[in-house]
């Protein structure tokens, strides 16, 4: 079938619409008219070529939809459904999806899904960007990425739970695993950031520490429940830190955003015991410098934190749980909202620093 889409041509430049093929679904998997698709700052990094890739490609990852249509084996999912899409895509069979870690599937490339499903009017080629190409008015992914949520669930807000939601939050429940009345510091408060915030309030950190360079954002994170805030150009920091730790630094470091000396300061700011946890990520050859010795005889440690150690199938209805019950922050994480005409605006905005998300409404979207 035929669907428009945001075409990326070349890294850094901004992305045409333009009508492209999508096959039908393989026996694994499921066809979704795309509503809402929140910017990433993963897709800007790949859009830009900070991780490599082939071009043309259709980027977009944090998505929501109705399902069109599914391959004969899918069983969790049918037409009229309506669906959170992510890029986590798994087999359901290898040690770590047996293990709950699908985010960790070795065989997540395959098992009938189609490796390239997208293809120009004149059928070349078109990378699926992120297994996703969720920048459409359809997208076709790997059952195994897809989470059925409530017809009564707001679409645009269900896009939210695709990434930034379950990075941030399951950084601190899944790959920290943070204990109550710990010091806690979230570096970085755009989307995923601001989500550590709201995970470390529900798991009862002592102090939710919330660092950045924009005031503006240190205001909101105020509003997701940071406890203290510190604008990192400071000349005191240090000595606001010593303040909130009682000297200690703190237990746990989570670094949301993929900057070279952010990683390389964050152990300067961690008591003995402590980790920090890599939850943002550099560009390719992008690397971080710490001293191991200090480390060791500190006894503390490194914890990497892809997509939040995140079972979506598991995750996503306890978040929606949470939002319904009061509890979780997702209406105030929206800063703008934008038609599918309008997505280089929105990426624009995201790319400096103005957005916390960015959501790009397609035609399939209906306000409930």
């Amino acid at each position: 079938m035929q669907t428009r889409a945001a075409l990326c041509h070349t890294f850094g430049e901004p992305l045409t619409i333009e009508p492209i093929n999508i096959a039908d679904p393989a026996a694994q998997e499921v066809l979704v008219d795309v509503a809402a698709c929140a910017i990433c700052h993963s897709d800007i990094i790949f859009m830009d070529g900070g991780w490599g890739g082939a071009l043309p490609a259709v980027y977009g990852h944090e998505a929501s939809g109705i399902v069109r249509a599914v391959g004969q084996d899918v069983r969790s999912v049918a037409p009229g459904d309506h669906v959170v899409v992510t890029l986590i895509r798994a087999c359901g069979d290898c040690h770590d999806c047996n293990g709950a870690h699908p985010v960790r599937c070795d065989g997540a490339h395959v098992h009938g899904a189609s490796e390239q499903p997208l293809t120009s009017e004149q059928g070349s080629a078109i990378n699926h960007g992120l297994l996703t190409g969720a920048f459409a008015e359809h997208a076709l992914v790997h059952q195994s990425q897809i989470c059925k949520i409530p017809k009564d669930f707001p679409l645009d807000l269900a896009s939210l739970l695709a990434c930034g939601v379950i990075t941030g939050l399951g950084a601190v429940f899944n790959t920290a695993k943070i204990e109550p009345g710990c010091h806690v510091a979230i570096i970085g408060t755009g989307g995923v950031g601001l989500n550590s915030v709201q995970g470390a309030v529900l798991a009862g950190a002592g102090s939710i520490t919330a660092m950045d360079i924009a005031d503006s954002k240190l205001q909101a994170a105020k509003v997701f429940g940071a406890t203290h805030t510190i604008n990192v150009t400071a000349d005191d920091m240090a000595e606001q830190i010593a303040n909130i730790t009682k000297g200690r630094g703190f237990d746990y470091v989570f670094i949301t955003v993929g900057v070279k000396r952010v990683m390389d300061a964050a152990f300067d700011h961690l008591a003995y015991g402590g980790s920090v946890v890599i939850v943002g990520m550099l560009p390719n050859g992008v690397m971080s410098e710490y001293d191991p010795g200090s480390f060791a005889y500190k006894s503390q440690r490194i914890l990497g934190s892809r997509m939040g150690e995140s079972c979506i199938s598991r995750d996503i209805p306890m978040l929606i749980e949470l939002y319904q019950q009061g509890r979780l922050k997702l209406d105030e994480l929206v800063s703008g909202r934008y038609e599918f005409e309008q997505i280089n605006e929105a990426i624009e905005s995201a790319r400096a620093g103005e957005a916390l998300r960015n959501v790009v409404l397609f035609p399939a979207f209906k306000p409930c």
